[in-house]
Order: structure tokens, then sequence, then C-alpha cells
């Protein structure tokens, strides 16, 4: 068994206002996370991911930071972080991220008109911050040329009625208390 699966089926549920998720590595860094499971992870994007004409990988603070590193220093691909402080720097743009549980804004800075991008997050569920991120590099003029998330959690999510099909390495619910697996392969 691959060890995202293992990781996933021996994470701890939580409740936090009537919303059950997984404590995990990925998503939370606790239990700490072991390079192997890393390095798993980064294989899996970068055959998933269509990478070919990618400019430049995007991700929003924080969790998705640690796997956006590992992936850019094994692609030579440069890394731009979504950042929940405003710097006032030219070019920056402004989104409002919402998720199932909490709203904040977010700061782009350096991407541009015509920039390629894969935009890579660490687990998609409600799908509010990457279609708030997708809107926000549409609005630059950036062309998303891949979206992906390590994990998804299964159910209806905002980027549903959009054009982008999101890559993702596996499927799970909250069920009864317990992570189950719906997809050990992920969509895409």
């Amino acid at each position: 068994m691959d060890q995202l699966k293992q990781s996933l089926l021996e994470a701890p549920i939580i409740e936090k206002d009537g919303y059950h998720y997984f404590v995990h590595p990925i998503s939370d860094g606790i239990p700490m996370l072991e390079p192997t499971l890393l390095r798993e992870i980064v294989i899996k994007i970068i055959r998933k991911a269509d990478l070919e004409n990618v400019d430049k990988i995007v991700t929003p603070a924080a969790m998705g930071i640690h796997i956006s590193t590992a992936v850019s220093l094994m692609t030579d691909i440069p890394l731009v972080v979504i950042r929940k402080r405003k710097y006032g720097l030219d070019g920056e743009v402004a989104l409002s991220q919402q998720t199932g549980y909490s709203e904040n804004e977010m700061y782009i800075n350096n991407v541009d008109e015509g920039d390629r991008v894969l935009l890579l997050d660490d687990v998609l569920s409600t799908g509010g911050t990457m279609k708030a991120v997708t809107e926000a590099l549409e609005y630059i003029g950036a062309e998303v040329v891949d979206v992906c998330a390590v994990i998804k959690k299964v159910g209806a999510n905002e980027l549903d009625d959009t054009d982008y099909q999101v890559k993702t390495l596996i499927n799970v619910d909250v069920v009864d208390g317990e992570v189950v697996i719906e997809d050990e392969h992920g969509d895409g």
C-alpha cells in the first residue's frame, strides 16, 4: 500500500464547528511529515500534472508551500506563493478566499499577463480557495495550464461548474469518524 493512502487511513478526525476533517502531515503539518511521503507525493504530481509549458507554480499559503517547493526543486519551475499579507507591490492582486470554515483576503504577486501556471494545493474540499485563485489568475491574464491538489474530499465543490478539471492523487471522505478512500488514484 502506498504511503499516502496508509497515512490517510491512519489520520485522526477532528470536528470544528460541525465540519469533520482529517489531521494529516500534508494538510496540517501534524503528525510529522516524513520525507518518503513527501517524495512519493511529489513524484506522483510530476507524473500527473501537465508541466510541459508551465512558467510558474502558484500555491496558496500555507499548506501548499512544502509540496510546491519540492515540485519546484525537482522541475526547476519557479514558485509563487499567494500570501495572506498585503505588500502593496506593483501588480499585486487581492482575492477573497472562502473555505468551509474561514474567509480571508489573499494577495498574488509576481504573476503577469501571459504567464502559464500550475495551480497546486494540498487539499480540495469546498473549492473556495481554488476558485478564488483561478478567478484572480484569469483577471491577471495568466493561463492556468493545470490545477492539482494532493487530496480531494469527495462531494460538490466550487470548481465543479468551471472549466477547470482538478487533478488529484487520492479522493477521500470522512464517514463515521474515519477516513474512507473513495478513489486511491484521484482524478485526472
